[in-house]
């Protein structure tokens, strides 16, 4: 029996695809298997108006027989086959589909009804990872004559006539030798091939089956004493691996959210159930089928640099990429479910995903459609769209400020802030809804918590009007305000600036009175702390307040505390132009302008007292805590 070569160009393809092409040996299986069903959904094409068929759907079945013994792996199934010529045509010539040139040659109208998976003609090929020796045994629908067609490798094959009962194909893998770094007698365990029929093919249209060795209790004897020993019994059972029917597939008014829930805890190993499902079938430019679950909480390692986005990647029920990050942003990183689509253009080995515009269109519509889920929990299940924000809501923020502001569009109605407003969450909409017709802005403070920025004295003379402000907790917050700019043509404003409530010219004549009457003590502030601050003002932003320190320039205070704790040492180029402001109708200004008079050394004191008090309302480190103490009990004598 004469030996042919592969063509040279196949058989360097073959090489490279061994060695190179697919990142993990197990894909193998996928490859057959998908190709196997692509053998029955043409057979099952023909049934459909060939009576001579004799196979109704239920009929067709893919069947996978380890033998560890002879050390083969047959995957069996009773498609369409192939004839000589055509084990010629797609298993001599590498990258040759039938797959493909059967879609091909389909009607046009009907191309959308069957499914066919492999395009490449290169899946088959897969098998020499693990195997040293491939035999095809194929009957093709219509033939009397089945044919063996036999291979090593790259130095060639045989094809020769066979017997086979039934219309078909059968593919024998001859495993390889273990080796200290590859265990290939893994692909004969029951469990192992379990395990991969149910990762990369359970959503395959036809069963597969493989028989099951196990292992059960004998049943009690009726007349067993007391000191009867319980037995055991090995068996074998017939079992299909594959649910075959993919949760996403079906319509959302057959699956129950009990079946949703457990589907995202079995997948996604949480324990609590999802915040909300969101499932969609997308038709017009790409078809695609997609089911996008919200977690109820972050993963502990969700906010690390080891934490991978992502959405599982089907196409045609086939898994193709357990993580595909390119169908999410970043900001919805969080979204964790599939996307299943016939239309992606995939590499010869299924693994790579090309960048096309299939791809960008879908994550564009993911994207709109995670928007509005999570709008609508805003509107309608506050209480557990707040539970998702304490989660999530930091992500939401970062990316309102990634890529220079793109996304803040996309994002800016989801943000959740903290509001003087009974001391509730708001979101930007709702604060512009409650601001009375003469708040010319929109109020903001900054600080640790909301409990401290409620008593900064900087907000006292806000509140005193009436108006809200908006409690900003988080590094990121004072940038959004920043990046953002307005909100429905109403600007936003901190409460540290001098503007932030507009002088009548009255207020405004009082103001620059009172500034120049206490131009002598300013002066001494400031040659007492040096470069500690840039000036020392008399304040309009107080009301009863002492003393409390803004800053001139584009860093504030809230800035240079935040680019300290991000990097230290860079930090030093980030900081704040400090202003040490005092209320000249407060007591303490009072004390001050008297010792300034009175006694200079004592004035010297008041004025580091007071800036560590300011210090401290901004919540900056005191540069000497020890010297602060000193100081406090030396003005107690």
């Amino acid at each position: 029996m004469e030996k042919k070569q592969f063509q040279a160009e196949s058989k360097r393809l073959l090489d490279l695809m061994i060695n190179s092409i697919y990142t993990h040996k197990e894909i193998f299986l996928r490859e057959i298997i998908s190709n196997a069903s692509d053998a029955i959904d043409k057979l099952a094409y023909k049934s459909l108006t060939d009576d001579k068929v004799g196979l109704n759907r239920s009929d067709f079945k893919i069947v996978l027989t380890p033998d560890q013994i002879a050390r083969t792996l047959t995957i069996s199934d009773n498609g369409i086959g192939m004839t000589k010529e055509e084990l010629e045509e797609n298993l001599g010539t590498i990258a040759r589909s039938g797959s493909l040139q059967f879609k091909q040659d389909m009607d046009q109208d009907k191309k959308a009804d069957v499914d066919i998976i492999g395009q490449f003609g290169v899946g088959f090929y897969s098998a020499f990872m693990v195997a040293d020796k491939v035999t095809v045994t194929s009957k093709a629908y219509g033939s009397d004559q089945a044919w063996r067609w036999e291979s090593e490798g790259a130095e060639g094959y045989t094809i020769e006539p066979a017997e086979k009962a039934g219309v078909g194909t059968d593919i024998v893998l001859h495993i390889k030798a273990d080796t200290d770094d590859e265990k290939y007698g893994q692909y004969l365990e029951q469990y192992r091939l379990d395990d991969l029929v149910k990762k990369y093919s359970d959503y395959i249209h036809y069963p597969i089956q493989m028989l099951m060795h196990k292992s059960r209790q004998k049943e009690r004897p009726a007349d067993a004493g007391e000191d009867y020993k319980p037995e055991w019994e090995d068996y074998d059972q017939w079992e299909t691996l594959n649910s075959m029917v993919p949760l996403w597939q079906r319509p959302k008014n057959e699956v129950t959210a009990e079946e949703y829930n457990n589907f995202y805890k079995e997948h996604y190993g949480d324990w609590e159930d999802p915040m909300s499902v969101i499932h969609v079938h997308g038709e017009g430019q790409v078809e695609y089928k997609a089911m996008l679950y919200i977690p109820g909480h972050a993963p502990y390692d969700f906010y690390t640099r080891e934490y991978e986005k992502g959405l599982q990647l089907y196409s045609s029920g086939v898994l193709i990429m357990d993580k595909c990050a390119d169908l999410l942003p970043d900001h919805f990183r969080f979204v964790r479910g599939v996307v299943d689509s016939a239309d992606f253009s995939l590499n010869i080995s299924r693994e790579v995903l090309q960048h096309t515009q299939v791809l960008k269109i879908i994550a564009t519509n993911l994207e709109k459609k995670i928007k509005a889920e999570l709008l609508k929990l805003q509107k309608d299940e506050r209480a557990k769209y707040e539970t998702f924000w304490a989660a999530f809501g930091r992500q939401i923020k970062y990316g309102v400020l990634e890529d220079y502001g793109i996304h803040k569009d996309m994002l800016k109605d989801l943000l959740l802030f903290h509001s003087s407003k009974d001391g509730k969450l708001t979101t930007l909409a709702e604060y512009r809804q409650r601001m009375p017709e003469d708040q010319q802005y929109i109020y903001y403070a900054c600080g640790e918590s909301v409990d401290q920025i409620a008593r900064l004295p900087q907000a006292e003379r806000i509140l005193d009007k009436g108006y809200e402000i908006l409690y900003l907790t988080e590094e990121p917050d004072e940038f959004i305000m920043n990046g953002l700019g307005a909100w429905d043509e109403k600007s936003f404003k901190p409460v540290t600036d001098e503007d932030a409530l507009p002088q009548t010219d009255e207020e405004k004549a009082a103001s620059e009175k009172k500034a120049e009457e206490s131009k002598d003590v300013l002066t001494f502030v400031k040659e007492t702390l040096g470069d500690k601050i840039k000036e020392a003002r008399v304040s309009k932003i107080l009301k009863s307040g002492a003393v409390c320190l803004t800053a001139d320039g584009p860093v504030t205070i809230e800035m240079e505390k935040y680019f300290s704790r991000m990097d230290p040492e860079r930090a030093q180029g980030m900081k704040a132009q400090r202003v040490l402001e005092l209320n000249p109708d407060s007591g303490a200004f009072a004390a001050l302008r008297e010792a300034v008079d009175s006694d200079p050394e004592k004035a010297k004191k008041y004025a580091e007292l007071l800036y560590d008090q300011a210090l401290l309302i901004a919540g900056l480190p005191l540069e000497d805590p020890a010297a602060y103490t000193e100081l406090v009990c030396s003005l107690m004598k």
